[in-house]
């Protein structure tokens, strides 16, 4: 039997197994743990200190273990587009498939319901200040859930007979004749294959220059998504969560007309501290049995390079390391009213905030002193310009947490079946570009497989 080695066990490669268990040998390879070993960052509803990066980020299930779990049942729109790899219909009956997989490994049958009629009263009202609301079919299986189910999914693939290598990173492949012929790991071992696919998710993206441009393989640098996490008393946003559990608005700004979005909204939730390779993050979480006073989301601008600088994933590093220096090793939280008034907040004038905060461990100060000015201005203007949509948005009291951002920039060149110009290697999921959400990563995990199978 043929071996397949797939580099990276988060949606994409855990679907991309689930396609090829039995048809083929299959070896999924990641740095980090099992769900069962690895870390939970809410365990104080806070990142905790012993956590590592390889634990929250890394591991079986990936950075989606420990998320709000929310599948967004849409192939285009959010999340990246299916149909650039394939038909409408296929794409649909990928997104559908997923969902199907997701709850036989345990997700909540509850449905979001996208039928109300109070939701086109929420989009016309949205389009009268300029502003699109999307509204889509979701799934919330919840931060505290998703370690249950993807531990479900990680249990049976081993009893279909897939091997799992965790805490093993892989640092290059094996290239002979110009075809992919395996993995070389920073412990010194060498693994053959017939083929691999590579998803080694956001976490993962460290070194993809460097292999990139010794094998030659295609690629090219999307556009990043810079912002803050904004959190706010969940009453002010109730009216449109109880109708849409992770609202989509899209705007455009009025000095710049630049991209914003509000992203992962969390009803209720927690922000948390996300711990990476030299700088920190920030993230939102939310859970079924455990609820806050609040609700968050990221807030997003996005921002496309052009020559010379193109290299975005670079480009939010260095804000992303400024803003953690600024921080002292934390994120930085900061006071709306004092972003408006060009003052920094403190931990006094924190203290006396009318709304409580949901992450401890953050610097109180100043973000534009982190993030280009810019962006800041996108932000005040996309916050305004929302609030109308949601009176109290951009009240003085609302905290906005930096820096939020999604690294899934750097784009590899692939076929329909998923193949990178180097033959043998296949790609998917968030760390190459492809999907940028949990249901968009599974399916170009399913169709790296379904490439490997048809051309096999």
């Amino acid at each position: 039997m043929k071996t397949v080695i797939i580099v990276g066990a988060g949606p994409a490669g855990l679907f991309a197994a689930n396609e090829l268990a039995e048809k083929r040998k299959v070896i999924v390879i990641d740095k980090g743990r099992s769900v069962g070993k690895r870390l939970c960052p809410l365990s104080s509803l806070n990142a905790c200190k012993k956590c590592q990066p390889c634990n929250i980020l890394c591991g079986v299930g990936g950075s989606g273990t420990f998320s709000d779990g929310l599948l967004n049942l849409c192939p285009d729109i959010v999340g990246g587009d299916l149909t650039e790899f394939t038909d409408r219909d296929d794409a649909n009956r990928l997104v559908n498939f997923v969902d199907e997989t997701f709850l036989k490994y345990g997700a909540p049958n509850k449905l979001q319901d996208n039928t109300d009629e109070r939701i086109e009263e929420l989009k016309r009202n949205s389009r009268s200040y300029g502003v699109r609301f999307i509204n889509l079919k979701q799934r919330h299986i919840g931060s505290d859930n998703s370690p249950k189910v993807i531990g479900n999914f990680e249990n049976d693939l081993v009893r279909r007979g897939v091997e799992f290598m965790l805490e093993k990173e892989v640092c290059d492949f094996i290239v002979e004749g110009g075809i992919c012929k395996g993995v070389a790991l920073k412990s010194g071992e060498k693994l053959n294959s017939d083929e691999a696919i590579f998803c080694p998710g956001r976490n993962g993206t460290n070194g993809i220059n460097e292999l990139i441009e010794k094998h030659n393989i295609g690629f090219r640098y999307g556009p990043i998504d810079v912002g803050v996490r904004v959190e706010i008393p969940a009453i002010v946003m109730k009216h449109v969560t109880d109708l849409n559990r992770d609202p989509k608005f899209h705007i455009f700004t009025k000095t710049y007309d630049d991209f914003v979005r509000t992203y992962c909204v969390n009803e209720r939730g927690f922000v948390v501290k996300e711990n990476h390779d030299g700088f920190v993050t920030t993230n939102g979480h939310s859970m079924v049995d455990t609820k806050s006073r609040n609700t968050n989301f990221a807030f997003l601008v996005r921002i496309q390079l052009t020559e010379p600088l193109e290299n975005t994933r670079r480009y939010g590093k260095s804000i992303a390391k400024l803003a953690t220096t600024i921080g002292g090793g934390k994120p930085i939280v900061q006071r709306f009213g004092d972003l408006r008034r060009g003052h920094r907040t403190t931990a006094e004038k924190l203290k006396r905030n009318p709304m409580e905060y949901t992450l401890n461990e953050a610097t109180p100060g100043d973000i534009s002193m982190a993030l280009p000015h810019r962006i800041i201005t996108d932000i005040k203007e996309g916050l305004e310009q929302l609030n109308k949509i949601i009176p109290g948005v951009a009240s003085d009291c609302t905290l906005l947490y930096a820096p939020e951002i999604k690294f899934y920039s750097l784009r590899f060149d692939v076929g329909p079946d998923m193949q990178t110009s180097l033959k043998g290697l296949f790609a998917a999921g968030d760390g190459c570009g492809l999907s940028r959400d949990i249901v968009n990563a599974s399916a170009t995990g399913i169709l790296a497989a379904r490439g490997i199978l048809q051309n096999n």
